[in-house]
């Protein structure tokens, strides 16, 4: 998995991801952006965090809590709609490292925007869940890469192994290898994490996918 984010780090110098990637850093600001004034608004107009506690420490944080909540959907939600840029990425990571394996199959708009989709409601959904836990020093941590891992890893690893399996051969894939998926996801959570890199992270994370696809793919 190291060798994997190494060489998608390697490759950001390349034209076609450097492309990617200004449009990258201009959909995260732009989505960020909406998130919180998005949540802002949710906070202030209802009682969608009616659930104890929870909601009163929310309203009493008001503008902080607005912005934790924006970080927090903000890994799954800005992969999932810039989704249809991570194919190009892999597009280039393949043809640079893997140029012998043929045309990928093309995805279509309905595709891809039924994976977008569902990413962007299981992020809202888990996260909201886990909640609780992110107000807890240290468990929060565990929580937050527990729960991003997983909605980053099955994001990548669908856009990527959809492009060259059926849907039944990449589930079983997935299975096999769930526990690298994940790390890899969580990995990718991790960037997001980390400020100026978190406008490429989906970027890299999707690089490293594509290597450790190819890594784990079936003849």
């Amino acid at each position: 998995m190291i060798r994997a984010f190494s060489k998608a780090i390697g490759q950001l110098s390349d034209p076609r991801i450097r492309s990617v990637i200004g449009k990258s850093v201009l959909s995260a600001a732009l989505i960020f952006a909406l998130l919180f004034i998005g949540i802002g608004w949710t906070i202030a107009n209802t009682a969608f965090f009616e659930i104890g506690w929870v909601e009163t420490t929310v309203d009493v944080l008001g503008g902080l809590a607005t912005f934790v909540l924006a970080l927090i959907l903000f890994p799954g939600i800005v992969s999932a709609l810039i989704s249809v840029l991570l194919e190009d990425v892999a597009d280039a990571v393949e043809q640079r490292h893997y140029p012998s394996i043929g045309p990928p199959i093309s995805l279509s708009w309905g595709q891809i925007a039924t994976t977008s989709l569902r990413l962007i409601l299981l992020t809202v959904a888990l996260n909201l869940l886990a909640l609780p836990f992110y107000l807890i020093p240290g468990v929060n941590l565990v929580a937050y890469y527990t729960v991003n891992g997983y909605l980053l890893g099955r994001e990548f690893f669908e856009i990527v192994a959809l492009r060259r399996l059926d849907q039944d051969s990449a589930t079983a894939l997935y299975k096999k290898h769930k526990t690298v998926i994940w790390l890899t996801g969580a990995t990718t959570a991790f960037l997001f994490t980390i400020p100026v890199v978190n406008i490429i992270a989906p970027v890299i994370g999707a690089a490293a996918m594509v290597h450790i696809f190819h890594k784990f793919r079936v003849p």
